[in-house]
Parts: C-alpha cells; sequence; structure tokens
C-alpha cells in the first residue's frame, strides 16, 4: 500500500511548525526521522492530511547540559546521541540502551523524540527516560509545558500530546552514578523487545528498576532488600500483554528471570 495524499509543509522555525499546527491539530503529523510514520502511513494506519517535517530545524538539532539535565532536541538523531562525547559519564544508562535501539541504518534517521512520541511500551528510549525520572518539552501557540515521564506516556502508542503541541525536547537527568545495567530479550538484535529492563544503583543496595513490555508503558519501581521476591511480587502485579512477539505468561516469566541478572550487574559496576 501506498499513503493517502496529503500536503507537506517544511517549515521555517518551530514557530512556524507550531502555527501549522494549531491551524490543523489532529488532522496534520509531524515527521522527524519517519521510522515509525512512514510505515503506519504506507499502511494508512496514519491519514494526516498534512505531513510537518522538522527534521532539518536547526534551533532542534542539540544535545546541551543545562544544570542538572541533558537536553535533547526533537532533530537529534539516536546515533548522534549514541556517539556524542559526553554520553557515557553524562548519561551512562542510555549509552547502555541505545545500542539495543533498532540497527545503525534506522538510527541513523530515527530521532530520540521520535520514539518517545511514538510511546511503543517495549521501546528503549522510553524506558530510559522513565527510569531516569525524565521529561518531555512541549510547546504550541498557548505556550510551552514539561511532562514528567510517567504523564507523558499514558499507555499502548498513547501520549499526552495535545494535537496542537510539538515534541520540542527531552531532559534527561544527569547520573550521579555510573551503577547502571540493561539488557532485553528479543528475537534476533534490534527487533521490538518481549522484555526490557533498565537498572540504576545507588551504591547503598537501593536499586530503581524500569521494565518494559509488561504493560501499555514503561514501568518503574524501586528495589531494596530480597530482589526475588520483590520482583515476583511485582510481575503479579503487572498484566503484561500479549502481541505476535509473545504471551503475557512469557513475558512474566522472562521478567522474573532477567530483572534479578540485571540488578546484580548494576550493583557491580564501578562508581
Amino acid at each position: 500500500m501506498k499513503p493517502r495524499r496529503f500536503d507537506y509543509v517544511r517549515p521555517d522555525s518551530v514557530e512556524e511548525a507550531v502555527a501549522v499546527l494549531a491551524e490543523h491539530g489532529d488532522a496534520a503529523s509531524v515527521l522527524a526521522g519517519g521510522q515509525s510514520l512512514m510505515a503506519m502511513l504506507n499502511l494508512r494506519i496514519a491519514e494526516p492530511a498534512v505531513l510537518i517535517d522538522i527534521a532539518r530545524l536547526k534551533e532542534l538539532d542539540y544535545i546541551r547540559v543545562d544544570g542538572d539535565t541533558v537536553e535533547v532536541g526533537a532533530a537529534v538523531t539516536q546515533n548522534r546521541l549514541k556517539d556524542w562525547p559526553e554520553l557515557a559519564a553524562r548519561l551512562p544508562l542510555l549509552a547502555a540502551a541505545l545500542p539495543f535501539v533498532g540497527h545503525f541504518q534506522t538510527r541513523n534517521k530515527g530521532t530520540v523524540c521520535g520514539s518517545l512520541a511514538h510511546a511503543d511500551p517495549s521501546s528503549e528510549i522510553p524506558l530510559s527516560l522513565a527510569t531516569l525520572g525524565g521529561a518531555v518539552v512541549l510547546r504550541s501557540h498557548r505556550g510551552t509545558r514539561t511532562l514528567a515521564a510517567p504523564d507523558f506516556q499514558l499507555g499502548m502508542l498513547t501520549t499526552a500530546r495535545e494535537p496542537d503541541e510539538l515534541i520540542t525536547a527531552a531532559r534527561f537527568p544527569i547520573q550521579a552514578t555510573k551503577r547502571v545495567a540493561f539488557r532485553e530479550v528479543a528475537r534476533r538484535h534490534g527487533d521490538f523487545a518481549m522484555i526490557a529492563v533498565a537498572a540504576v544503583a545507588d551504591g547503598k543496595g537501593a536499586v530503581r528498576l524500569g521494565v518494559g513490555g509488561m504493560a501499555g508503558r514503561p514501568m518503574v519501581r524501586s528495589i531494596d532488600g530480597d530482589a526475588r521476591d520483590a520482583i515476583g511480587a511485582w510481575a503479579n502485579d503487572l498484566e503484561g500483554y500479549e502481541d505476535l512477539h509473545a504471551s503475557a505468561a512469557l513475558r512474566r516469566d522472562l521478567f522474573r528471570n532477567l530483572a534479578p541478572l540485571v540488578i546484580e550487574e548494576a550493583k557491580k559496576c564501578a562508581a
């Protein structure tokens, strides 16, 4: 199949992009890397009347340190962030997770904020944002607002972005510890994860644990004490979901076995 007809707009500024969104609302879609959207257009899952291409907006193409936060603009590709020289020192969890995102070719086009906008519950970048306690910046003609990860991603492929809002950046808190680990189980490297698990240890016995693929969005919980008992109870609380990749029961079983390994790996990392 091929996309339905649409108008194509390549704005020269964020202000122009926001103005087009204000005019067209639900009838518009935003294109950055297109790794998810182009497939949806071809399958006619998405049928926008207007396509707004922000990929070449220089004002959205930045990675900058702002106090205790790394802010990533909406035009930054996944490979550009992966190759950022300060990534391992500032955001070691993302440094561990980004190699699992798709393949080299797709990371050259796919954007960090595009992955957040797509809101797949198994995706590595939304899981990393949630585990780190990050946030998403949205802009419209009404102004700018910032939403914490759990307030932004509401469910499977569903976010709190209003039809007239443009995601302009993602904010990742700079990590005070390098005690991190990230693992996932997929049929092949680069495929959608059946289960992805991220951990950040504080060096005092507590771990912030995130899991993707067990619910409609990434779930995060602090684990202190007997990890296996806590993980087993949490797995029972999470319903899981079923798709072509795995059943809910398989996902729960994978989580019960993978999470303790990730926690142990994080705790053993040098500070």
